[in-house]
């Protein structure tokens, strides 16, 4: 549950961009080598991730979205960015498990020519067609280094695209879409589920409501395109003032019921057993995480 809430995309290409990005809160940074960097660019991009990693690691959680293993592009940008202090990558529309397995084994050869830990470089796939979302499980569970994922639900992305589907903020139209990834990355074991992308930068209003949707489901985060996004996102994905207190008093009074040689007491009307004492424990641990 301690993983980032807020990711902030920022144009590899952009040096002003990436020297800034520090500054603006978001609990991790992406240096984008994909869409919203030109073809002619990359080169540069590569060089200016490669870069900043090495500025910004010791205060940052970096990640780097690659281009998809179907551009011929991916091993360009490993070799550029698979260096100390790359958290993780996030690998652009994953459609299979033998995405995976592929590019696993492209990072533990970087990893061992550079030195770095074996599997300490996360694959964070972002699924971003129906095929990626149908093959969830099977993708999410083909790597150790598979440690969050991605539901691209961002207005006219690629998995609308593919779909076809008329997408609003409220997300009713991808409920099944989020709740398969969510499900899929649960049975796997994976915790840290991320929504895609809010397009609209001047709807603060939209993207509340985009977040709590996910928020509800299980999702613990969300892609950032604008600063401005930032204070929102990272308050709707941690547990309220109210959740906090209502499950400290969880544990307090199944503690106090314990000692009375009772396995099951309410609390504000509710039942409270071990089921319930389960879910207090994993919402307050993902509070205190956050703290830190």
């Amino acid at each position: 549950m301690s993983g980032p809430r807020s990711l902030l995309f920022i144009p590899a290409n952009r040096a002003d961009m990436l020297a800034k990005a520090p500054s603006y809160g978001a609990d991790a940074l992406i240096f984008d080598l994909e869409d919203s960097v030109p073809v002619a660019e990359k080169p540069k991009a590569r060089v200016l991730a490669r870069e900043f990693i090495g500025k910004l690691k010791a205060a940052n959680r970096i990640y780097v979205r690659v281009n998809a293993l179907s551009t011929g592009m991916l091993r360009d940008d490993l070799e550029a960015v698979a260096v100390e202090g790359l958290v993780g990558i996030r690998l652009a529309k994953t459609e299979s498990a033998e995405d995976i397995r592929t590019v696993d084994a492209m990072v533990a050869e970087f990893e061992k020519k550079r030195g770095l830990a074996q599997n300490s470089i996360e694959i964070s796939p972002s699924l971003e067609s129906a095929r990626g979302v149908w093959f969830a499980y099977e993708i999410l569970s083909a790597s150790p280094r598979v440690r969050s994922v991605t539901c691209g639900t961002a207005q006219d992305g690629d998995l609308q695209t593919d779909l076809g589907y008329t997408w609003s903020a409220e997300g009713n139209e991808m409920l099944y879409l989020r709740s398969h990834v969510l499900l899929a990355a649960r049975a796997a074991g994976i915790a840290h589920v991320l929504d895609g992308a809010y397009s609209n930068v001047r709807d603060p209003e939209g993207l509340r409501i985009c977040c709590e949707a996910a928020r509800k489901l299980g999702y613990r985060g969300k892609s950032v395109i604008h600063p401005n996004q930032i204070a929102t996102i990272n308050r709707v994905f941690a547990p309220t003032p109210q959740e906090i207190d209502y499950y400290r008093r969880v544990i307090e009074a199944f503690d106090a019921a314990v000692a009375r040689g009772s396995a099951a007491t309410t609390v504000d009307g509710k039942l409270v057993d071990y089921a319930m004492v389960g879910m207090a424990k994993r919402v307050l641990a993902w509070a205190q995480n956050l703290t830190h």
